[in-house]
């Protein structure tokens, strides 16, 4: 049964599942209104955990039924979470009340605010974060503008995925992803924006989508949410998202490279710093300048700019707070430099993540060798519904090297992933590939072979055995001095 709003009075509220990235910005959120907030998971990891560490909330792992002892007021059941999980079978065995987290979202935070939304198959972490930092630009000359947040990654100007002010605009990541175990619908429908940026529609998600028509629906009805007095930003190169916008009732203003965009991207230079000029209905808005590699970060930058000035956010807080931006964790960051060997993790979930991070690394490191490092781990990288395409996206670096796929046993063999048919397509296009089990035998077997100049993007969408911290750690002892 669902719970009451936990606004009435301090509640303990009990978060299973909280080591996602929504669920421990949650858990933060819930614990600045005053609220006693525990949480459990089956395993931790950064940023998130470091995050709920932080705040004061220990996550409790692995999952157990005593973790509910005392009874807690309400508990939200994350959408990882399915039956069969020894707390929600407790929870359902004793009644407790119960909620999701974007049904609580709505509930506490977002009632007699402004809620923005920013959603689509790639790009909402960083739009999102670039939306939030113009905005608290912004606020330094008009304090009514202060955001709060929530966002699916650590934000580095903030250094935290979530805020919560008194003030009215109320920025969201909306996640197509469904709810929870007892609400199938996706998340996102029930933040009911009163504008929304709409960045890419692709076929994701395969363990809850069938196809790409299923996909587009849920993303039809996001749209169908906006009232006629709000807007809708959408990329301007894709006919999926024509589709999807192609009813709305409110004002849609398109962005991207076309001639005839409302937001039009044009003279981009590309580089560890992106340039380009950003035209409203053909007239220069502004020169833009980003600290992020990649055409698509310039595209992001570019819808969140366009959400912003059409809500009233001058040109001027755009320009200074993009050129600030400092990203986000897990997106293109750099982790480690160690004789000129260049360490990057970036949180690929999808073939076309892949080829755009790889895309916009040979921008940042032009000449350098790029080695990617993929574990497949989404439930979308995980089958092989994008084998070909991961094969054409891990083709644009000098080098790769692919794990075992993540708990391949929970995926039916005649859709799983055939990681040996990857890396031979790929060496017979001429790409040196290897399979390696684990993050221990990747590190093991790459460091020594690495070279001043190197870049490796290590590709994951989670902990991915903390080879962030283990292929450092080889790299160093392979380039120290070997006693004599």
């Amino acid at each position: 049964m669902v719970g009451e709003s936990a606004a009435t009075k301090a509640k303990h509220i009990h978060l299973i599942g909280v080591c996602g990235t929504a669920m421990a910005s949650l858990a933060g959120m819930l614990q600045g209104q005053g609220h006693r907030v525990t949480g459990s998971d089956a395993a931790a990891y950064p940023p998130m955990s470091d995050q709920l560490r932080a705040m004061g909330i220990e996550p409790m792992q692995p999952y157990d039924a005593a973790h509910l002892e005392p009874a807690p007021d309400l508990v939200v059941v994350g959408n990882a979470i399915s039956r069969g999980n020894v707390e929600l079978e407790a929870v359902l065995d004793r009644r407790l009340s119960f909620t999701s987290m974007a049904a609580l979202i709505h509930d506490e935070f977002l009632r007699n605010r402004e809620p923005l939304v920013v959603t689509g198959t790639h790009g909402k972490t960083t739009t999102t974060s670039l939306l939030a930092w113009i905005y608290e630009v912004a606020s330094q000359k008009n304090p009514a503008l202060a955001p709060s947040f929530l966002i699916g990654g650590v934000a580095e100007n903030f250094g935290t995925s979530f805020a919560v002010r008194e003030t009215k605009p109320f920025l969201l990541e909306g996640d197509e992803y469904d709810t929870a175990f007892f609400d199938k619908g996706p998340k996102f429908l029930h933040y009911f924006p009163d504008a929304a940026i709409l960045t890419h529609v692709e076929f994701d998600h395969a363990d809850i989508y069938k196809d790409l028509d299923q996909v587009k629906t849920a993303f039809k009805r996001l749209v169908n949410l906006i009232p006629r007095r709000g807007r809708l930003v959408a990329f301007d190169g894709s006919e999926n998202v024509s589709e999807c916008v192609a009813k709305a009732f409110c004002p849609v203003e398109r962005y991207g490279f076309k001639d005839s965009s409302f937001w039009r991207l044009t003279d981009f230079q590309a580089g560890p710093v992106s340039r380009w000029k950003l035209l409203r209905q053909g007239k220069l808005f502004a020169e833009l300048e980003l600290p992020m590699a990649g055409e698509h970060n310039a595209l992001n930058a570019s819808a969140a700019a366009a959400l912003a000035a059409g809500q009233g956010v001058d040109a001027a807080s755009i320009v200074e707070a993009l050129k600030t931006f400092r990203s986000v964790k897990r997106r293109l960051e750099v982790r480690a430099e160690i004789n000129g060997i260049t360490v990057i993790d970036d949180f690929a979930h999808h073939p076309t993540a892949i080829r755009e991070t790889l895309r916009a690394l040979r921008g940042s490191y032009p000449g350098r060798r790029l080695i990617a490092v993929l574990e497949p781990r989404s439930n979308t990288l995980r089958r092989n519904v994008f084998e070909r395409e991961v094969i054409e996206s891990l083709a644009i670096a000098d080098r790769v090297v692919l794990a075992e796929v993540y708990q391949s046993e929970s995926i039916p063999p005649a859709e799983r992933l055939h990681p040996a048919a990857v890396v031979g397509a790929l060496n017979l296009a001429g790409v040196p590939a290897q399979l390696l089990a684990d993050a221990d035998t990747i590190s093991a077997a790459l460091a020594p072979e690495l070279q001043s100049g190197d870049v490796v993007a290590i590709l994951s969408n989670g902990g991915f055995g903390d080879i962030y911290n283990k292929l450092p750690r080889a790299i160093e002892v392979s380039s120290s001095p070997k006693a004599s």
